[in-house]
């Protein structure tokens, strides 16, 4: 046992207090059973911590000094990436124009309040699957209940958020398939049929209908793994993480009319860069100069029908296109009509996206009288993310065994849906995303890549680097 000198004691001081301020700060008191090994670490060294320093097998030697730094960089990315700050970037194309496929993100975890792990044993700097091994990166059998550390600030209306996909607790192995709950009812459905026999139906018989397509789904699913993959679960914070904007907060009653959105019976401020599918008619092909210059994507000019383009575009966008007249034909607005992949998937609604609602989005602490014609919007939330046994007899609801007409919600809920909004899956095809998936806020764009564009043809978005977030509202 060495003698510490002055200058380990100082350290040893101010590693101390940062950690139990650390503590203080998450309130993870377990995190003391750690101090005695920091005390070691820095004073008497009973603990050989370096012992490979002192061998004389050179090999072993450079071995285990990588591995100490390797070790140490997981430890300290794992911290960082839980509690501060981690990267994002934008995948699809359901923000634009406001956020880019090709944007990555700084999104800190101290506006909102990170979350404590639900699974604290887990590989750094993945989501869900290890690369290479494909398979779980991750420990469930270690849970931690849900709690927040305090934020900076509160989620406030229109912020793009990033957040756990709430609709992907279930999952199978094929990575084209997230949602099994809708995967499961499209299929028993026979993939999106009319059903106007069902306006003949009680609301009782209608639930009892969908039971049924979920059930004939589930066991399709099940019984074809070759199909699908194998089936499984994953704990909140390591489902999907999705980037999308909150539109509309705890305790408001949303409403779409034709494309607009109202919160309680007022319009919603739009984003700047809110983008609406048209229906455009070219009398010949679109010069690649004229579509970098309107900020069309390959992609966007894939979708085709009756020899027209289905393309996003923002209001100014539109304007502009409308004055190629030697190279545009017609441009009319799309109309979304569909019905049945529309939240909630076991309700009868006839919502559209374009026509949603009204729907009252839970607020912690506030009760909903629960009828079976409101149940579907409701079930989930009581159900699969408050953790409560739901069930319908002789038209009666029962909430873990009691008849029940009321319901008080134990947490915040948000409606999220993309700017881009005829191309974005969001609330109006899964619902509410409750605060127990909440990441964090997005704060700048520090790269931009345009997948269409070579390195040398202007890949970079100069424009967009160190651009706040903040500013696309």
């Amino acid at each position: 046992m060495r003698k510490p000198t002055t200058k380990d004691w100082i350290r040893l001081i101010i590693v101390l207090t940062l950690y139990i301020l650390f503590l203080v700060w998450v309130k993870s008191w377990w995190g003391i059973v750690v101090i005695p090994f920091i005390v070691d670490n820095y004073t008497t060294k009973f603990i050989k911590w370096g012992w490979w320093k002192e061998s004389k097998n050179q090999l072993l030697r450079q071995v285990m000094s990588w591995v100490d730094a390797i070790v140490f960089a997981l430890i300290a990315v794992y911290f960082v990436n839980l509690y501060f700050f981690q990267n994002y970037v934008i995948p699809t194309s359901s923000l634009e124009k406001s956020l880019l496929v090709g944007d990555y993100l700084f999104v800190s975890k101290l506006n909102y309040g990170p979350r404590k792990p639900h699974t604290p044993l887990s590989m750094p700097l993945t989501q869900h699957t290890l690369p290479v091994a494909n398979c779980k990166s991750y420990i469930d059998a270690v849970q931690w209940p849900y709690e927040r550390v305090k934020g900076l600030e509160d989620i406030e209306l229109n912020d793009i958020v990033v957040f756990n996909y709430p609709a992907g607790d279930t999952v199978v192995s094929n990575p084209q398939i997230i949602d099994y709950y809708a995967e499961s009812l499209f299929i028993g459905m026979g993939r999106y049929p009319n059903n106007p026999e069902m306006d003949s139906l009680d609301t009782e018989r209608q639930r009892a209908v969908y039971d049924l397509y979920f059930a004939a789904g589930r066991d399709y699913i099940d019984k074809n793994p070759h199909i699908f993959g194998k089936k499984m679960w994953r704990p909140v914070d390591r489902r999907e993480n999705y980037v999308k904007r909150c539109v509309g907060m705890p305790g408001d009653i949303l409403e779409i009319k034709d494309k607009e959105i109202f919160l309680n019976g007022t319009k919603n401020k739009e984003p700047q860069n809110v983008q609406f599918n048209y229906w455009v008619k070219f009398k010949g092909v679109l010069p690649e100069r004229i579509r970098h210059e309107l900020g069309i994507s390959k992609d966007d000019l894939q979708r085709q029908g009756n020899g027209r383009h289905l393309i996003p575009l923002t209001d100014e966008t539109r304007d502009k296109l409308a004055k190629y007249t030697k190279l545009v034909e017609s441009i009319e607005p799309f109309e979304s009509n569909t019905t049945e992949d529309i939240y909630p998937l076991n309700g009868y609604t006839k919502w559209t996206a374009d026509n949603y609602g009204p729907v009252w989005i839970p607020k912690r602490g506030e009760s909903i009288e629960l009828t079976l014609e409101n149940l579907p919007i409701y079930e989930r939330p009581i159900v699969a993310y408050e953790g409560n046994k739901l069930e319908v007899k002789d038209g009666k609801i029962f909430i873990n065994g009691t008849e029940s007409n009321r319901y008080t919600f134990a947490m915040d809920y948000y409606w999220m849906m993309g700017d881009n909004r005829h191309n974005s899956a969001d609330s109006r095809y899964w619902g509410f995303v409750p605060e127990d998936h909440i990441v964090g806020k997005p704060l700048f764009v520090w790269l931009s890549l345009d997948k269409d564009r070579g390195w040398f043809d202007g890949k970079i978005r100069w424009d967009r680097l160190f651009r706040s977030v903040d500013s696309f509202k």
